[in-house]
């Protein structure tokens, strides 16, 4: 018979003599390893803790399994709607498998996310999802950290273009970027801007180049290269108005909050979006088809990726599974057919 304790909360120690079984044993009854632990033996352990009101330390309990019940989630910008639809859809997955989803941002900063995967590694979460656009060419870093995190038991996979050794979750940016072109072409368009991110931000590359491939001998485009936001979209249309159309008929911007900030740049300056110029975006989040008039886009199946590559990072196949999902070319109100 164990003594009683009064003032403190019982050990691990006080379980193991309540059960008559080492305290080694009882620790891996406890944390989920019945590795070496006989049913009966796990009986009398579980009614120890029990009696005795013995909470596990759940930090304790990561490190003997190797993992948290948690999916570690990181994306660039949680403010921006692309990636809120990509985690809401990573959380539907991860509470079917009865998995808690924590989020962690990096601001667009290769730095900021070699950081967070490597504290992650401390922390054991049973699976690192990243989810955003693969920052300039150089990943050794970042595949190292990752290697390590999986070597000790974790999990990876990859909602971004294919890269990293490990599950991805993808579109083809650059050929419906493409097909959104080749669209508006057909709508009667010809003479473009295209509104584009940082040269180092892949997905911006491969929608404008995309775009631009899709125009082939049918139509001509001037590029301006600005900021991967909804204020970088108004003032590169601002910027634009400021020097002159130059026969521009139509403005496209390679993601939607870029469209709606160029679309409010065009408001500024007393002109209508769709009548004075039209404008097409891509993603197809929730306000593309919110503002005034509805905005022409490409649709990404978000909360898809997101559920996808929860599947496939619990599913531990092959870790250079690459998952292609497929897009939908949205003509709407801000890109009127010309005659």
């Amino acid at each position: 018979m164990t003594e009683e304790r009064i003032g403190s909360s019982p050990t691990l120690r006080d379980v193991a003599a309540e059960a008559g079984v080492s305290p080694a044993t009882a620790s891996r009854a406890l944390n989920g390893s019945t590795r070496n632990v006989s049913a009966e033996r796990l009986a009398l352990v579980l009614q120890a803790a029990e009696k005795l009101g013995y909470a596990p330390n759940l930090s304790a309990q990561a490190t003997a399994r190797g993992s948290t019940k948690t999916v570690a989630l990181i994306v660039h910008d949680v403010a921006d709607p692309y990636f809120s639809s990509i985690a809401a859809g990573a959380i539907e997955g991860a509470e079917a498998a009865g998995l808690t989803v924590t989020m962690a941002v990096t601001d667009r900063s290769p730095d900021r996310e070699l950081e967070i995967v490597s504290t992650l590694r401390g922390h054991r979460p049973h699976a690192i999802v990243l989810a955003g656009s693969r920052i300039g060419d150089d990943q050794d870093a970042l595949a190292g950290e990752l290697r390590a995190y999986e070597a000790a038991g974790g999990r990876v996979a990859v909602v971004s273009q294919p890269g990293l050794p490990y599950g991805t979750v993808t579109i083809d940016n650059h050929q419906a970027a493409a097909d959104l072109a080749a669209a508006l072409v057909a709508h009667g368009y010809r003479r473009f801007a295209v509104l584009r991110g940082p040269d180092d931000l892949r997905t911006s590359r491969d929608r404008s180049d995309g775009f631009l491939a899709g125009l082939a001998r049918d139509g001509n485009a001037v590029v301006i290269e600005t900021g991967f936001t909804e204020d970088g979209g108004h003032t590169a249309m601002t910027d634009l108005l400021g020097r002159g159309l130059d026969g521009v008929e139509l403005v496209f911007a390679v993601n939607d909050v870029m469209a709606i900030g160029a679309m409010r740049a065009l408001r500024d300056a007393g002109l209508v979006p769709g009548r004075d110029l039209a404008v097409a975006g891509f993603d197809d989040i929730d306000a593309a088809t919110d503002v005034d008039p509805a905005l022409s886009t490409v649709r990404v199946p978000m909360r898809a990726m997101g559920r996808r590559a929860i599947e496939l990072v619990l599913a531990g196949g092959d870790g250079n599974e690459v998952v292609w999902l497929p897009t939908t070319v949205c003509l709407r109100d801000s890109s009127p057919g010309r005659a």
